[in-house]
């Protein structure tokens, strides 16, 4: 026991002195929430001990020479040795009333008072009988030897009887906050491993001590244990296995006991933080000037916002002025230029004017009609292509030398529209050259084969994908040519810039078209008097006259004007109800085509099946294009 006793005075002493080490930096925390979290955590700061918490920090110990012991004979006679752990050892030796703060001078005189009034030789030389096995002095020597032991006095201090573990009442520190509150933390530093415990203090206590308190609470470590409450001592067991099972068995419970005190301490610490008037006063301040800077902020931003709306307003006026100014300048440009223009305008309408009179004062230098008409559009030509300073010119020229320089101009005219024209002709030529030297080899164009291609043109129109492929595949599936010659893109499109170059006023081909017309005309004209002359005969030999009109011949008439009416173009409109129609009526279907015609009320069954053949022929000629590609 004497050596278990040393040892654990060992460990006191040792945490003793690691509390006495210079602790890190103080962390000081401005919430509530920030110290739970960090002491949850177990990342609380330390508190320094070098700091003042509002008491000295050697405090003053208590003259206790003259105090006069108690000596309470009945309690000590009602006392049982066996049951020694349940005796108040304080009382037994007279210092009841001082408890935990008797030093160890005091405890030695009251053991030594009580051994020189109570020892049992004494009190049997006064005649008193004494039980040796049952004799009150063993208490006294009891109370001795735990309170004479700094770790036994320890332990039997954690349970003092009279300590009031109770929280107090929220009413009452709602009421008297510093009084009770303050009370209660007095009674509790007494288990601080820390010394001195700074006090709670009073409405008047810095910000700074307040945090510094309540860092050290929220940061408490107790030295209370309760070892003295053991249910059983482990030098009872007979062998070491049960000895150590009674000291494991023991530490549970302590270690039970250790949490719930410092449940304790931390509930005592949140209610006096959650009800310190000081602390809603600094979370107010806190809150008032979080609100300020979040004000300062809000007026510098909208101070800098109208800053640069103003410096925007700036800009934007100074570029609106410029921009007016610039279109002011502009328009007094524009109608300086226009005034200009409406002048040369008029000048060169009367020099025109001038020009006209002039020749047709001179009879426009002609001696035929002929000659005259022919000058006269000669004339308006000059007219139309000469400037202003040529019109003058030309006047001045004419009036000096007379028709001579009429001739000559307008000689020079038509040399210049000439010399244009063959410059306009030779580009296309020089563009078309690699073209026609490769196409040298090629079969002619027939009649026939250009009137595929114009018609393929425009069947094909600008846009098509793989139009030339298309027009060239399209030709070569028509034609009757007798060569048997295949057209590909580039002659065809060599041809169609041909044509498109050539002056088709000039072209022998309007010639051909216009005799072929011809041709047609009077071909078609016979067939018409062959038709006419058609519905006679069927009146004779057929049908009855009623009424002295002919019906059939009034039938035969009507086909021949829906056979002559050249059909409208379908509209886009009418295209997607003929692709729905389509593809509702499959070919399967015996009347497919009367159905597709009912879609569509503007068009006649025989058009829909003309325009689906169309559309076939058009498929069928990109396809043969895409693979000739």
């Amino acid at each position: 026991m004497a050596k278990t006793a040393k040892s654990e005075e060992q460990l006191v002493r040792s945490a003793g002195k690691r509390m006495d080490k210079p602790s890190n930096a103080l962390l000081v925390y401005v919430s509530q929430e920030a110290w739970l979290k960090s002491v949850l955590e177990g990342k609380h700061g330390r508190v320094d001990t070098s700091i003042d918490y509002c008491t000295n920090r050697e405090e003053e110990e208590e003259d206790f020479s003259n105090y006069k012991f108690e000596d309470d004979i009945l309690y000590l006679r009602s006392l049982d040795p066996k049951e020694w752990k349940e005796q108040d050892h304080y009382a037994v030796l007279g210092i009841k009333d001082l408890r935990y703060r008797a030093n160890e001078d005091v405890i030695k005189r009251a053991y030594k008072h009580k051994i020189l009034k109570h020892h049992p030789d004494k009190r049997k030389a006064m005649g008193e009988e004494i039980r040796a096995d049952d004799d009150y002095f063993t208490c006294i020597t009891k109370a001795w030897e735990t309170l004479g032991n700094p770790v036994k006095r320890r332990s039997y201090d954690s349970v003092d009887p009279y300590f009031n573990d109770n929280l107090p009442e929220e009413k009452e520190v709602k009421e008297n906050f510093f009084k009770v509150m303050g009370t209660a933390f007095k009674e509790n530093s007494r288990w601080s491993v820390k010394q001195p415990v700074p006090k709670l203090g009073d409405s008047n206590t810095p910000r700074d001590q307040v945090e510094k308190f309540y860092m050290f609470w929220y940061d408490f470590e107790s030295w209370r244990e309760y070892s003295y409450q053991d249910e059983e001592d482990k030098e009872s067991g007979q062998d070491r296995e049960t000895r150590k099972w009674i000291e494991k068995k023991n530490k549970s419970v302590r270690v039970k006991k250790k949490k719930e005190e410092m449940t304790r301490i931390r509930t005592l610490v949140d209610m006096a933080y959650n009800l310190d008037p000081r602390i809603r006063k600094f979370q107010q301040q806190d809150k008032d000037k979080k609100q300020a800077v979040k004000r300062a902020k809000q007026e510098a931003a909208r101070a800098r916002q109208l800053e640069e709306e103003r410096i925007v307003r700036e800009a934007a006026e100074k570029q609106r002025a410029e921009k007016e100014k610039r279109e002011a300048e502009e328009r007094a440009k524009a109608d300086a230029l226009k005034q200009e223009r409406e002048a040369q305008k008029k000048a060169l309408r009367r020099e025109r004017k001038n020009f006209r009179d002039l020749c047709k004062e001179k009879n426009y230098f002609a001696e035929t009609s002929e000659e005259n008409i022919r000058h006269m559009e000669n004339v308006e030509k000059m007219c139309e292509l000469f400037k202003l300073a040529q019109l003058e010119e030309s006047i001045k020229t004419i009036r000096s030398e007379g028709k001579s320089a009429f001739v000559r101009i307008m000689s020079e005219v038509d040399q210049k529209l000439e010399a244009e024209r063959r410059a306009a002709l030779g580009y296309a030529d020089t563009r078309n050259t690699p073209d026609k030297q490769v196409k040298a080899h090629t079969a002619p164009w027939s009649e026939s084969d250009l009137q595929l291609l114009i018609k393929a043109v425009n069947l094909f129109p600008a846009g098509t994908n793989q139009r030339w492929e298309v027009v060239a595949n399209f030709i070569n599936q028509h034609s009757n040519s007798s060569s048997g010659a295949k057209r590909d893109a580039k002659e065809v499109l060599a041809k169609a810039k041909d044509l498109q170059s050539t002056d088709f006023s000039k072209s022998s081909l309007k010639e051909q078209a216009n005799k072929k017309a011809f041709d047609n005309f009077i071909a078609e004209k016979k067939h018409k008097d062959v038709d006419d002359r058609m519905p006679a005969v069927t009146e004779r030999l057929d049908n009855p006259v009623t009424n002295g009109k002919n019906t059939t011949a009034v039938k035969v008439n009507e086909e021949k004007k829906e056979k002559e009416a050249a059909p409208a173009p379908w509209t886009p409109a009418e295209q997607k109800l003929l692709e729905q129609a389509l593809k509702t009526y499959p070919a399967s279907a015996p009347d497919r085509w009367d159905q597709i015609s009912a879609c569509l009320p503007s068009r006649t069954k025989k058009e829909c099946m003309k325009r689906y053949k169309e559309l076939v022929e058009l498929v069928k000629a990109k396809k043969a294009a895409q693979v000739l590609k």
